[in-house]
C-alpha cells in the first residue's frame, strides 16, 4: 500500500485514487460530540433501560430512527424532531483539524469529492448558513432523501460513485463511524478511516489506513 502521508496526491495523480468520497460528521465538520450530547439526553428522556440507544442510532438516517425506535410514539418523536432541529441550529459547524485544507487541495488538484452524509436536507441548511463554501469545494453532496438504506449498507457510496462517475474501486472513502466504515467497504471502496470518534484501534479493523485527523496528511 502506498504511505499516504507522504504520497496522497501523488496517488491521486497515479490514478490509484480518482475520487474522494467523505462522511460528514466526524470527518469534515467537528459535531459528533454535539450530537452524542444530544442523543444521550434522548436516551435518558425516552429510553432510560437502553443506555446503547446513542451508539445503536449513529451513522442511521433520521427516517430509519423513527421507524426503529419511535414507530409506537408518534407524539414523542415529534418531539424528538423539534428538540433536534433545535438543537442544530445552535450546534457549532467547525472543521476537523485540516479538513477545510485537505478538501481545498483537493478542489484545487480538480479530484472528484463528494460528501456522503446520512443528514438530511433540513440538517444540512444549518450546515450551509455556517460553512457556505462546501457547496463550491465538492463536485456533489448526497444526503439522506437520496438512498433508502443508510449505513452501513453500501447504497450511499455506490450511489456517490455513480453520480461522480468513478468505479467503486477507484474510490476513497473517509470514514469515522464503524457503520461508516463498513458501508465503505461494502461498496468496494479503499478506505481511510479518522480516528475521531471511535479508539484508533478500533477504526484500524475497518480501515486500510487510520489518521487522528487531517493534519497528518497534510
Amino acid at each position: 500500500m502506498v504511505r499516504i502521508s507522504e504520497r496522497m496526491f501523488q496517488v491521486f495523480d497515479s490514478g490509484i485514487f480518482k475520487a474522494a468520497l467523505f462522511d460528514l460528521d466526524g470527518v469534515i465538520l467537528d459535531t459528533e460530540h454535539q450530537y452524542t450530547a444530544f442523543w444521550h439526553k434522548v436516551a435518558n428522556a425516552y429510553f432510560p433501560d437502553n443506555p446503547q440507544f446513542p451508539q445503536e442510532i449513529k451513522g442511521r438516517t433520521l427516517v430509519e430512527i423513527s421507524n426503529l425506535f419511535f414507530s409506537d410514539k408518534p407524539d414523542v418523536l415529534q418531539e424528538v424532531k423539534a428538540l433536534l432541529n433545535a438543537h442544530q441550529e445552535q450546534m457549532t459547524y467547525e472543521y476537523i483539524p485540516g479538513a477545510f485544507e485537505f478538501v481545498s487541495l483537493l478542489h484545487k488538484n480538480r479530484v472528484p469529492t463528494a460528501i456522503v452524509t446520512s443528514s438530511n436536507q433540513s440538517k444540512m441548511q444549518c450546515v450551509y448558513a455556517a460553512r457556505p463554501e462546501l457547496r463550491r469545494l465538492f463536485s456533489a453532496i448526497l444526503t439522506a432523501e437520496q438512498f433508502s438504506r443508510s449505513k452501513p449498507a453500501p447504497d450511499c457510496y455506490l450511489l456517490a460513485a455513480k453520480t461522480l462517475g468513478i468505479q467503486p474501486n477507484d474510490c476513497l472513502v473517509l470514514e469515522d463511524s464503524r457503520t461508516g466504515l463498513t458501508s465503505g467497504r461494502r461498496a468496494g471502496m479503499h478506505v481511510l478511516g479518522l480516528a475521531t470518534t471511535l479508539p484508533r484501534n478500533e477504526v484500524n479493523e475497518l480501515s486500510d489506513w487510520t489518521i487522528a485527523n487531517f493534519n497528518e496528511i497534510m
